[in-house]
């Protein structure tokens, strides 16, 4: 099976382990972590496994092969159409208005609140306080507030995750989310690997920016993010 197929079991079972929780045959990032998470395959068995791992009113956040369809144990609290895009030749450069006075800053522990503070304004995707643990995190910051940021998330056999790329409202149309990612992917390259990301199919203007950097979608997904409404 490739590496991407069903991708967050693959890298929970493999280059992550040490991050995951376990019930059955359901896997789970640590809470603080992310609420990524997976099965084996979509069946009763695997589902039940879930509900065990997540608790009554716990969350998963699940990347599908087909639309995730109703169980009545389960809340749909977000569900939407996925690209996963490959970045296998990329040679885009990143253009930027501010260009010169760009400083890339390496992001970590002591940057977490504001991390947590700029996700939640944008909604990348899933995002908890040690979210920064899974890779390497990188910003721009503006008279000292974090306006931008990207990093590195799933990762599997040959093959890492560009994600949370967001940049504050008031500092869009300046190139930063380019300039981040460009300097994510170099890294990624470093290491022999093979870029990769996730993003919902009608967020169109941040597919025309992947699209430019070089990214090809691979495959269509759905993700769903769920709550176990099962009495204890």
């Amino acid at each position: 099976m490739h590496p991407l197929e069903n991708v967050i079991w693959h890298a929970l079972t493999t280059r992550q382990a040490e991050f995951a929780e376990a019930c059955g045959q359901a896997r789970r990032f640590v809470r603080e972590v992310t609420s990524l998470s997976a099965f084996e395959e979509p069946s009763d068995e695997c589902y039940e496994s879930l509900i065990e791992l997540v608790g009554t009113g716990g969350t998963a956040a699940l990347f599908l092969d087909d639309p995730y369809q109703h169980r009545s144990v389960w809340e749909t609290i977000a569900a939407a159409p996925l690209l996963q895009m490959v970045c296998e030749n990329g040679v885009a450069s990143p253009t930027c208005t501010e260009n010169a006075r760009l400083a890339i800053c390496e992001l970590g522990v002591e940057d977490s609140p504001e991390m947590i503070e700029l996700t939640d304004l944008t909604r990348p995707g899933p995002f908890g306080p040690r979210t920064h643990e899974l890779g390497n995190f990188v910003g721009i910051r503006r008279e000292g507030k974090l306006v931008a940021m990207s990093g590195q998330r799933l990762k599997v056999s040959g093959y890492t995750e560009v994600s949370a790329v967001c940049t504050h409202p008031a500092h869009t149309g300046k190139g930063y989310a380019a300039v981040l990612m460009m300097e994510v992917m170099r890294r990624v390259r470093a290491r022999g690997e093979t870029p990769f990301l996730h993003v919902r199919e009608d967020n169109t203007r941040a597919v025309a920016l992947y699209q430019r950097l070089g990214f090809r979608t691979r495959k269509r997904l759905h993700y769903a993010v769920l709550r176990n409404v099962r009495a204890s």
